[in-house]
Parts: structure tokens; C-alpha cells; sequence
């Protein structure tokens, strides 16, 4: 019996929120203009919601992709410093970027690398890079200001990537100084197009190399270790005496811990290295910088953090509107329909019945609000020209976005739900 009354009582309930549903879409059809007002400002705090939520995943996969890129545990040494440090060189993200004081530091030097691979027990390699920039040319075709990378053979070890096609250079080749070239993707598709590189001979600023192998798309993203699809790589000896102009190259020294070693001792190690070989003092400040990608990661972490939260406060305001609104709309119509009400109630409708009219209505407009919202986010995507940022609006940016229309049409819809479900039947009956 129990059980039997229960599903009466289901059905029952089923039978009165169809109906509710079914009369709220009549009575937001029957005013079409008062819905438009509505359903406009939850459209546009539902778009701005889903459309930062949709850049944000953009932002966080180009960043995986990045990372993608290189050793997750590599240690850079250089002049510059990834993000603010305090007097001990520890990182300080929120903290006032200070070029002035670290463009005067000395620029990391091969001496520097030399004795750090020479004397380090917790790195299982080292590697050194010159980066520059230099015309690059075969037959007619050019790039002005190519990314040259001028590397020490090991400095695969420190990046993730493959050949295309061809080979890296060899251990003999980068000791001797060997006039050859691996090139990233693009630089062989702007020189080369359609011929096979491998073999040619291109000329590297005042130098001619040799191309022997051709790296595998990478494709763009703002925390690589230098765009590695417009990149050329040659060998440290040949890039540094023929190549390098001073004044235009930056200096890195990269470092991976042992098995069994953690990133932070290898920091720490790298750090007393460099202040023994540059002699400083135990109360001079450091006149290099030892980075991690766990401080990129950190940084980046930060701006996605502040770009959720101006998001938020700017989508809040839009949604305030539109639950203002939508509540504004109830509370007329339960003016309006206050006669109805009222003989609702008196052929013996419930309370909830009368609540589930009126919250059904909320939720009908605001999720329709949310819907457009999320179909302007929609065509905004496929408006947006293709960049390194692949915009795609996820299954579950499409839940977030319903799911926020939805609480707010409740919220707005309680109490002029309430209000409606407390009248007197009889007053409600006679009110004109």
C-alpha cells in the first residue's frame, strides 16, 4: 500500500510540474518583450562566464603544451630571473619586476657552465645554450632575425622532441665545431617548401651549414624553451665563434637532477656552485638567477587565478541584473495572475503546486537566458581566427554555464514564488 501510494503520489507530482513547465512557457510567450529584458542580462553574465572559462582552458592547454616541451625538472641558471626575487634570490611572484637591477648582472658564461659540469654530483646532465638571432637563407628565400640556438649536444636531454625527418647532430660534431643545422618545422617549410632539406646547404648569417635533420611541429606556446618551430640548432662551438654577436645573445645553463634527487637540492647545489665560481662574497647578493619551472608554473597559476576572479565579479554583476529582472517579472506576474491563484487554491491546489508554477517559470527563462548566452560563446569560437590558442567550448563549460542559469533563476524565482503560494484564496479571488 505503501508503495503503491507513493507512485501515486509521483505520478501526481510529474502530471503538475509538466503543467507548471507547459504554463510557463505560455506565459513568457505571451509577453515577449518583458522576456527579451530578461533573458538579455542573464544572456550576457552566462557568455562572460563561459567565454573566460573557455579562454582559460585554451590558456592551460597552451601552457601544458609548452611544458610538454621541455624536462619537467630541468634548472635553469642564467642572468635573467623568471619571476621577481627577494634579497636571497628566492622567487617573489607578487612582487615588482626589477630589470634594472638584473640587466646589469653579468651574462652566464661558458666558464660558468664548464665548472658547473665539472663539479656538480646531483645533475645527471648539463647543457649550454646560446640563444641569437641571425639571417637565415637558401637560394632566394630568407628569414630575417631567425631564433639560432647554439647548443652543446646534450641539450636534448633538457627538451622533449623528435626528428621529423633526418638526424641530431652527434657528440664529434658539436665538440669540432661541425658547420650543421637542425631546423624547426616552419624554417623548413619558409625555405624549403616542397624539397627535402636534408643534405642542403643554408646559409646561417655569415656562415653556411649544413642541414641534417628537421624537428617534428611543435606548434606555439607562450612557456616553451624558445619556439622550437622556427628554431635553427647548431652546435655550440660552430654557433659561438662564428655566430654569436655578444651584445645580441642570451645565456642559459640547464641542469636535470640525478634518480632519487630532488629539484630543490639541485637548485640549492647550482646556486653555491655559481657563487663559488664568481667568488661572491657570504653577504653579496647573487648576481645570477636559478629557475624552476615550478616558479612558470606558479606565475602562470597567478594570472589564471586573477583572470577568474575579474571574470567572475564582471559576470556577477551581469547575472545580478538578470536575476534582479527575472524576479521583477515573477512578482508581476503574480500580480497579474492573482485571480487565478486564488481559485487554484480553492479547488484544492497545494502550496507546492503553486511554488513549482511559479519556480518552473524562473528556471525556464533563466535557463533559456543561459542558453543563448552559451550559443553566442559558440559562435564567438568559430568567429575567433585560428591561433596557437585553440578555443573549444567543452561539454563541461556547457554544464557550468546551464548550471549557473539554473540557481539563478531559482534564487530570483523563491520568493515571488512564496509570496504567491501564501495568498488567501479568497482574497486572491476578489482582488481586481
Amino acid at each position: 500500500m505503501a508503495l503503491e501510494r507513493l507512485y501515486k503520489e509521483t505520478v501526481i507530482f510529474v502530471k503538475l510540474l509538466r503543467e507548471s513547465v507547459s504554463f510557463a512557457f505560455s506565459q513568457l510567450w505571451g509577453d515577449k518583450f518583458r522576456t527579451f529584458l530578461s533573458l538579455f542580462g542573464v544572456s550576457v553574465g552566462i557568455f562572460t562566464i563561459v567565454a573566460i572559462f573557455t579562454a582559460i582552458d585554451a590558456l592551460q592547454e597552451n601552457v601544458r603544451k609548452g611544458f610538454e616541451t621541455m624536462n619537467s625538472n630541468v634548472v635553469m641558471v642564467s642572468q635573467w630571473p623568471m619571476v621577481d626575487e627577494d634579497e636571497q634570490g628566492n622567487a617573489n611572484i607578487t612582487g615588482e619586476f626589477r630589470w634594472w637591477e638584473y640587466m646589469r648582472r653579468p651574462e652566464t658564461s661558458y666558464e660558468d657552465y664548464r665548472f658547473i659540469k665539472e663539479n656538480s654530483t646531483l645533475s645527471k646532465e648539463t647543457s649550454f645554450s646560446i640563444s641569437t638571432s641571425c639571417n637565415i637563407r637558401y637560394g632566394r628565400k630568407s628569414l630575417r632575425n631567425a631564433n639560432v640556438e647554439c647548443i652543446t649536444h646534450n641539450y636534448n636531454s633538457v627538451t622533449r622532441f623528435s626528428m621529423q625527418k633526418g638526424r641530431y647532430f652527434t657528440p664529434d660534431e658539436d665538440s669540432r665545431g661541425t658547420a650543421v643545422a637542425v631546423i624547426g618545422a616552419e624554417v623548413a617549410a619558409s625555405l624549403f617548401e616542397e624539397e627535402d632539406p636534408i643534405g642542403k646547404k643554408m646559409k646561417v648569417g655569415p656562415a653556411i651549414a649544413t642541414v641534417v635533420g628537421v624537428m617534428e611541429k611543435q606548434g606555439e606556446s607562450i612557456v616553451s624553451l624558445g619556439n622550437m618551430d622556427y628554431a635553427v640548432y647548431v652546435p655550440l662551438n660552430f654557433g659561438r665563434y662564428y655566430l654569436v654577436n655578444p651584445r645580441w645573445a642570451s645565456n642559459s645553463i640547464y641542469a636535470v637532477p640525478n634518480e632519487g634527487v630532488s629539484q630543490q637540492a639541485l637548485t640549492d647545489e647550482l646556486r653555491m656552485l655559481m657563487r663559488a665560481h664568481r667568488r661572491l662574497a657570504p653577504g653579496q647578493k647573487n648576481n645570477f638567477s636559478v629557475n624552476t619551472m615550478t616558479l612558470l608554473t606558479e606565475s602562470v597559476g597567478q594570472i589564471f587565478s586573477m583572470i577568474n576572479a575579474v571574470g567572475w565579479i564582471i559576470a556577477g554583476f551581469s547575472l545580478l541584473i538578470g536575476g534582479f529582472g527575472i524576479a521583477n517579472i515573477m512578482f508581476v506576474s503574480v500580480k497579474e495572475r492573482t485571480n487565478i491563484i486564488g481559485i487554484q487554491k480553492a479547488l484544492g491546489a497545494k502550496k507546492y503546486v503553486i511554488i513549482a508554477q511559479f519556480l518552473s517559470e524562473a528556471a525556464v527563462l533563466a535557463v533559456a537566458g543561459g542558453v543563448i548566452g552559451i550559443l553566442l560563446v559558440f559562435f564567438a569560437v568559430q568567429i575567433v581566427p585560428s591561433t596557437s590558442f585553440n578555443l573549444t567550448l567543452s561539454a563541461g563549460n556547457i554544464v557550468y554555464g546551464v548550471s549557473i542559469a539554473s540557481v539563478i533563476g531559482i534564487l530570483a524565482g523563491i520568493i515571488p514564488a512564496f509570496t504567491a503560494a501564501n495568498l488567501n484564496p479568497v482574497d486572491a479571488i476578489n482582488s481586481r
